[in-house]
């Protein structure tokens, strides 16, 4: 066991030393604030303060998980080894930098409450993030600092415990729309024909015309050949159904079609299945409570997971009303334009919210990949990244999340492409 003493045990600092020390490294830990508690403990033990009190390992701190709320904070990133860091310490402390305040930084998401320009859809863009103007966005940064810390901690405690953890990968399906075509009812149906008719678009009037004659399969139907690969290969996957009522903004069928449950209940047979929030269920805590009934109307059991579908986070509203209907996963927290770690992270993490200053039960799992950029990428960049994000996960035995939609792997989509992606990430031949 590790002691701690501090000053001052603030909610910040426990909930970032936790994180690290416990969630990330296995290293049990213990708090103290008593002088004399702490110099009588003979086994390893670590100050976080000013000025080390004795020959402890010591961390100098800075302010920031001392303090409530938040301001402008001044960030200097520099190198560390061959890696970075930020909030530089004096050469007393036995780290060079805070690595708990710079966790603590980016895990609650700290830059996403102070003032920024938001990207025309309302969201927190990539651009505006440290990690992308100082171009880490692509590594798993809080992950590296926690194993940099435990490697220097283990020098001068190599008696001390600690739990090794793995590498894996996982995958999140969301199912914007269930169908291309089936179910849509008459009125869409015949406007939908049309539209092809003007355009000229004669394969997807004959797709359209088949599919209503029940000759050949919706081209969104892709959920059994996903459970096959899923099966064969063992893919860890949770798939997102979206059950918001029909509006401008969300166009799904309706829950109640008997096709759309049938879809939905075969594919909780062989695979977690979870909410993918409608447009104004992200702002209404009605609406959300009215959606996750549905789900769980149908697959008969509690929702536990969440995503939100524009990807518009407003932290930290959202996730409290996800709290407060017991939702306790969300997989919401990555850029959909941009590969890389939105919070620093490859680990799964309890929310913190700055403004009442409380660790939550809501534990977020971060993605690192989203299809979206798959269009916007030569393969060969693609291939890349992946390949380099890959590598930088698997260093800090993280897990690797990637999003995908049904519609990715539909005669629509360039499927071929989609599915190469997905045996790359999860490393299929």
């Amino acid at each position: 066991m590790l002691l701690i003493y501090t000053q001052k045990v603030t909610p910040r600092i426990v909930y970032i030393f936790k994180h690290l020390c416990t969630h990330i490294l296995g290293i049990p830990i213990n708090f103290t604030s008593k002088i004399e508690e702490f110099i009588a403990h003979d086994g390893p033990k670590l100050s976080y303060g000013k000025q080390a009190l004795g020959n402890e390992f010591f961390i100098q701190n800075v302010d920031l998980l001392l303090e409530q709320g938040f301001s402008e904070i001044e960030i200097k990133v520099q190198p560390w080894d061959d890696t970075i860091g930020f909030f530089a310490l004096a050469e007393s402390s036995d780290l060079p930098f805070d690595i708990f305040a710079a966790s603590f930084f980016l895990l609650s998401r700290y830059e996403e409450y102070l003032p920024h320009v938001k990207d025309e859809f309302g969201r927190f863009p990539a651009s505006e993030s440290i990690a992308f103007q100082e171009n880490f966005l692509h590594k798993p940064i809080v992950d590296i600092w926690a194993y940099k810390f435990q490697e220097i901690l283990m020098e001068r405690f190599p008696q001390l415990e600690h739990k090794k953890r793995a590498y894996h990968n996982s995958t999140i399906i969301t199912s914007e729309n269930t169908f291309v075509f089936k179910n849509k009812g008459f009125l869409r149906s015949f406007v939908g024909l049309l539209s092809d008719l003007v355009q000229f678009n004669i394969g997807k009037v004959i797709d359209r015309l088949q599919v209503w004659i029940r000759i050949k399969s919706d081209p969104n139907d892709t959920f059994e050949d996903l459970i096959s690969i899923i099966r064969e290969d063992k893919i860890e996957t949770l798939f997102m159904f979206q059950l918001s009522d029909f509006s401008r903004h969300d166009r799904n069928i309706s829950h109640n079609r008997i096709p759309h449950r049938a879809v939905i209940k075969s594919v909780a047979d062989y695979s977690k299945v979870g909410l993918l929030m409608g447009y104004y269920a992200m702002e209404d805590i009605r609406i959300l409570r009215k959606e996750k009934l549905r789900l769980e109307d149908i697959v008969h059991s509690s929702v536990e997971h969440a995503m939100n579908h524009q990807y518009n986070l407003r932290l930290p509203d959202q996730y409290n009303n996800l709290i407060e209907l017991e939702i306790n996963n969300d997989y919401s927290m990555g850029y959909p334009d941009k590969l890389g770690f939105r919070a620093g992270t490859s680990t799964s993490y309890l929310f913190y919210d700055i403004n009442m200053e409380v660790t939550t039960p809501l534990k977020v799992h971060p993605y690192a990949f989203n299809s979206n950029v798959v269009a916007k990428m030569t393969r060969n960049k693609l291939n890349e990244d992946l390949r380099r994000i890959i590598l930088e996960t698997k260093e800090v035995q993280g897990t690797l999340r990637s999003v995908f939609s049904n519609h990715d792997f539909s005669q629509y989509a360039d499927s071929n492409s989609y599915y190469s992606v997905l045996n790359q990430i999860h490393e299929i031949d």
